[in-house]
């Protein structure tokens, strides 16, 4: 195993590569879940794939599993992957990374013509981003039980389209029933999307969990009137309602730092014209703390505040919590598994807790998982400036595949044993 390298000039023009499906002119990639553009990189991915012998199936919600065969097939395989879908503005590594590392670490197998003790699958998840139909890792969530396969196919974009008919039009909803795929472990690679180990000068991140997560959507109701003709202390504008919640949830989440954060990503204001007051706001919240007990301290203040600012203002407001991903905690195996591949490397490395959630984070909760993280310039993530080096993307995968070959060993003894 020791002498065992992957390929990282492969690697990187592949990374190039996909990156030009659905890449624009400031050097990211718009690649939403499920759209013509998803299809192509997803047909990229299963050309590859069985170009190096593997199977490759589909299951209703899309994923997509490329399986190498073993020597025990009879026992569920040890997965790698992560996803090829983007936000609007995004990156070449996010997501892409953990599926073509994976892709690279299978290759080089292939090549070396090492038979590992059980099946290999390469997994892409969809809609792990959530950018397009809400909340983020629909997929991997119906893989764990989180979510029901007919309440994800119900969900719809902006323009009503649902996730279920969106499946059927690129021609990825397979027969297989999410869920009913077996794993033994599942490892993901990815982009850490934070600065900490840039700033620490380490190669590699040992991920051992993932902060908890919680999405809200609020939707603040006045009275559209005309700017001109309405006194200021009969409005009812809906707009300053919401202005003053932002600001207040910002207050809560450096209530609760350094380790809280919380922030309004979407904002939508109706009727949105120049000389009209507006009549309503729905903006979006999301709170992440590794702890349950603070988010729900955090939670309780969101709530609060609703009627402590608007209920003054002649407000209404109307608050659902549409996503709920609790703090999680890896796979203590795996994790060794990633410390040996570390070790075996040469690489240096320091423990780290996610901040943003992965597809790891729901599959955890129905096999032995974890992560590995890799450096991005600056921190920086879901934007086009994201970036990797060639180098960093190769120790990441170099590591990916000496765990999964460790863990596929100490599985092997256990069988013999």
């Amino acid at each position: 195993m020791q002498n065992l390298a992957i390929n990282p000039e492969r690697l990187w023009d592949e990374l190039m590569e996909t990156a030009q499906i659905g890449g624009n002119e400031k050097g990211g990639i718009c690649r939403l879940t499920l759209t013509d553009l998803d299809r192509q990189v997803r047909d990229w991915f299963r050309a590859r794939c069985e170009g190096l012998g593997m199977t490759v199936t589909v299951d209703d919600m899309g994923v997509q599993y490329a399986r190498r065969a073993g020597q025990r097939n009879d026992i569920p395989p040890i997965a790698l992957g992560s996803h090829l879908d983007t936000q609007p503005t995004g990156g070449k590594f996010d997501g892409c990374l953990g599926v073509l590392g994976a892709l690279e670490a299978v290759r080089t197998l292939v090549e070396a013509g090492y038979e590992t003790y059980a099946p290999i699958e390469i997994i892409n998840w969809t809609n792990e981003e959530g950018s397009r139909f809400a909340p983020a890792m629909v997929a991997s969530g119906v893989f764990a039980g989180a979510f029901t396969r007919e309440h994800a196919a119900g969900i719809k974009d902006v323009e009503g389209i649902t996730m279920g008919d969106a499946l059927e039009t690129i021609g990825y909803r397979g027969a297989e029933p999410c869920g009913q795929h077996p794993l033994t472990a599942f490892f993901e690679l990815h982009i850490e999307q934070g600065p900490l180990l840039e700033a620490e000068d380490k190669q590699v991140g040992v991920v051992t969990g993932v902060q908890g997560m919680r999405w809200y959507e609020v939707r603040v109701t006045g009275q559209s009137a005309h700017t001109g003709a309405t006194p200021m202390h009969l409005r009812k504008n809906a707009l300053t309602g919401a202005a003053r919640l932002m600001d207040r949830i910002e207050h809560i989440a450096h209530a609760h730092a350094p380790l809280a954060v919380g922030s309004v990503g979407f904002v939508e204001v109706k009727p949105n014209s120049r000389n009209v007051v507006p009549g309503e706001v729905f903006f979006t919240v999301d709170f992440r703390h590794p702890e349950a007990s603070v988010l729900d301290q955090m939670e309780q203040l969101l709530v609060a505040s609703l009627g402590e600012i608007c209920d003054p203002l002649k407000l209404s407001t109307r608050m659902e919590k549409i996503w709920d991903n609790p703090p999680v905690r890896f796979d203590a195996e795996c994790i060794e598994a990633v410390r040996y591949g570390i070790q075996q490397s040469g690489f240096t490395s320091r423990d780290i807790v996610s901040g943003a959630g992965h597809d790891a984070a729901y599959v955890s909760r129905v096999a032995p998982t974890t992560m590995i993280f890799v450096p991005c310039r600056e921190g920086i993530s879901h934007n086009e400036a994201e970036y990797s080096s060639k180098e960093q993307c190769a120790a990441g995968a170099q590591v990916l595949m000496q765990a999964i070959l460790e863990y596929d060993r100490r599985l092997a003894e256990k069988g013999a044993g």
